[in-house]
């Protein structure tokens, strides 16, 4: 019987764990603007291979004080609820910066139902276009005009 149980061993494919992350992550939610990292589009990109996860955010706002904190969290959350994952790297990104177009359906819907507008309604409102934002934070970033 102990062999049988041996041989059960489960190997997960890449799919699978990320799969189990963006399950875990959906519990994490922004300091300021409460709807989780997903459904705001702060996970930019996800990389699993060989037990090793890396992880690109990016914040609803350049140079928000809570960055490192809520990146730690992401990072200590996977390893405590993922024992396939090995090594977990989240690394934070200015560019291109995020913007209400980043939001899932949901996390839209989300923001709607708790606040009572649109954001990117207000957003385009605000700044016209996303290019126009983008250009205003590549001028906060201190970033040449061609990036």
């Amino acid at each position: 019987m102990a062999r049988a149980l041996l041989s059960l061993v489960v190997i997960m494919s890449s799919e699978e764990i990320k799969a189990k992350i963006l399950g875990v992550l959906k519990f994490i939610t922004d300091p300021e603007i409460p709807i989780n990292i997903v459904d705001l589009g702060l996970i930019r990109e996800m990389k699993v291979e060989d037990g090793k996860v890396n992880i690109k955010m990016v914040m609803t706002a350049p140079g928000c004080p809570y960055s490192m904190t809520l990146l730690r969290i992401v990072e200590e959350s996977i390893k405590q609820a993922i024992p396939e994952v090995e090594e977990v790297k989240v690394e934070l990104i200015d560019y291109p910066p995020w913007t209400p177009a980043d939001m899932t359906e949901e996390g839209r819907e989300l923001f709607k139902r708790n606040y009572g507008y649109d954001i990117m309604e207000s957003f385009i409102e605000r700044y016209g276009s996303i290019e126009n934002y983008y250009q205003l934070v590549r001028k906060y970033l201190g970033m040449e005009e061609d990036v």
